[in-house]
């Protein structure tokens, strides 16, 4: 099987090209002779500047603390840097692009070069900003067209190579990219031609100044004719513009002459740069239109989703001889993670289950669905004790989550006969048993929360629940409920007296209660977290006949 061919090519600041294979485990790079690849004359460069080596992960970049640094896609290199296929670093004047045979190539449609500043003294270049562009600019039927143009209503993807079309033969340039920021940088979006070479200091000024850029003859400027790109190319004149929306700079416009008998002008400067800002703006507008939409469609999917949720969840308490039950679900957003359920257990019996994925939103809420699945399975048919039902739980919970997620769970299986609750608690919040006596029993017995690791044994534990008994099952969104703007908690304490103050009242009015008084104690009557509370009260009991 052929091997897999790794290489560096090598941009010069001139233009020139070099393609350096690696073959070996390491190529260092630096002014020094010693080095694999040395660059004496490049004074941007330390003499030991960096090192490529291979390692189990894939190919390494290792800054060798050089003075200068180095910049892996336009980042600081700290330490050692993982390179992915079309990668690009900068290091002195050089520019290094990663590449790995067989894969597509990266778009090089633009590559950022740098050079000294010569240019920016000698009067081959000249700057003008939106005010002054504005006040004498005076070609008004290139704008007007493109106001024209522009005015209706088009995706992003089309609205640049339009934008790019007009600032062309607006100007009458040869050739020319629009680039805008992106998280990973300038991103060409659209181009007439290839092999753009933009120096970062030209760019820098562009964006960082909000300057436009005339230079008006590259070729009779030492700095600009030197690079090989420039004359092979027959680059004469070139423009960048910054595409400005008030004070924010969004991207840049460039474009440059190849015609030898014609260069840019102070005119030409003054529309490119007012064409470049009514882009910008419209492509600011059209880019907020997109992300409405998208929002529009999220805030759809999310009320469905919800909506999805609310029918996985129990929509009443079922009727159970010898039980009286209410349960409450309120997610902090549109979806939560928290679960309740009533599940036939078999001979009789009823699971009763709390859950609470760890998290928030439409990650929390897959798991519980998933959870919910599980639960509804492994409970139908009965029979296993609490402890080996939960401990299945885990595994399947294990099994499919992500590594940073875990469920909090509490199941009890209660047994009218023989007036018992047996428990299992993975690492919930204790629910409480408030005796018909006025005591207080919580419910610890078991293991971890599910899905922190596989095999976890679990223990159960059978009380006795007589009639009167209340079992108060909730999520920590219940006791961790703060007001707005302090660290105080609603708390376990206040929980258990507002129950035991209204252990008389029918169950859905002591659920009520609970909730006005989490609304009151949050304040706003918004919650951090999912809410969840569940009440079950034993009541007398008689075996059916």
């Amino acid at each position: 099987m052929a091997q897999t061919v790794h290489e560096l090519v090598i941009h010069g600041s001139n233009g020139g090209l070099q393609i350096v294979p690696i073959a070996q485990e390491a190529i260092s790079l630096g002014r020094a002779a010693s080095n694999t690849l040395s660059y004496p004359e490049d004074n941007g460069l330390s003499r030991q500047h960096f090192i490529i080596e291979r390692s189990a992960a894939g190919i390494v970049l290792r800054d060798l603390g050089s003075k200068n640094g180095t910049e892996l896609n336009s980042q600081r290199v700290s330490g050692s840097s993982l390179l992915s296929h079309g990668d690009r670093i900068k290091a002195g004047r050089l520019t290094i692009e990663y590449r790995i045979g067989g894969m597509p190539p990266a778009d090089r449609t633009v590559l950022f070069v740098e050079h000294t500043t010569q240019a920016e003294t000698s009067g081959a270049v000249i700057a003008t900003d939106l005010k002054t562009a504005l006040a004498k600019q005076s070609s008004v039927d290139a704008l007007i067209r493109a106001g024209q143009e522009l005015a209706a209503h088009r995706p992003l993807q089309e609205l640049f190579p339009l934008i790019l079309d007009l600032s062309l033969q607006a100007v009458q340039a040869s050739r020319g990219v629009l680039l805008t920021s992106t998280a990973r940088g300038l991103e060409a979006q659209a181009a007439r031609g290839e092999n753009f070479q933009i120096s970062t200091a030209v760019r820098d000024r562009v964006l960082n100044e909000k300057k436009s850029l005339l230079v008006v003859d590259a070729l009779s400027d030492s700095d600009f004719a030197e690079r090989k790109s420039i004359v092979m190319q027959g680059v004469r004149s070139i423009i960048a513009a910054p595409l400005q929306t008030g004070d924010e700079v969004i991207g840049l416009l460039y474009v440059d002459l190849t015609n030898p008998t014609r260069c840019f002008t102070r005119d030409d400067l003054n529309l490119l740069t007012v064409m470049a800002n009514i882009a910008a703006i419209r492509i600011q507008h059209a880019h907020l239109i997109e992300v409405e939409a998208a929002e529009r469609i999220h805030s759809r999917d999310l009320a469905q989703a919800a909506e999805i949720q609310r029918g996985l969840l129990p929509r009443c308490a079922p009727a159970v001889a010898g039980l009286e039950l209410a349960g409450h679900n309120l997610p902090c957003g549109a979806v939560g993670g928290d679960y309740f359920d009533y599940l036939p257990y078999g001979d009789n019996k009823l699971a009763l289950i709390v859950g609470d994925v760890a998290g928030k939103g439409m990650p929390a809420a897959l798991l519980m669905a998933s959870l919910q699945a599980h639960a509804q399975a492994l409970t139908e048919a009965g029979g296993d004790d609490v402890g080996s039902l939960v401990a299945r739980l885990n595994k399947a919970v294990k099994a499919r989550s992500p590594g940073n997620r875990f469920i909090t769970l509490f199941l009890a299986v209660f047994d009218p006969d023989a007036s018992t609750l047996t428990y299992c608690n993975a690492g919930h919040n204790p629910p409480l048993l408030m005796r018909a006596d006025g005591s207080i029993e919580k419910l610890e017995e078991g293991g971890l929360a599910l899905g922190m690791f596989a095999g976890l044994p679990y223990s159960d534990k059978t009380v006795r629940f007589y009639p009167g008994d209340l079992l108060v099952l909730y999520s920590d969104g219940v006791v961790e409920a703060c007001p707005a703007g302090s660290d105080e908690e609603f708390g376990e304490d206040r929980l258990i007296q507002l129950a035991s103050a209204s252990k008389s009242h029918d169950l859905p009015r002591i659920l009520d209660r609970v909730m006005d008084e989490l609304r009151a104690w949050s304040g706003d009557g918004a919650f951090a977290d999912d809410v969840t509370l569940v009440l079950a009260r034993r009541t007398d009991y008689h075996h059916p006949q």
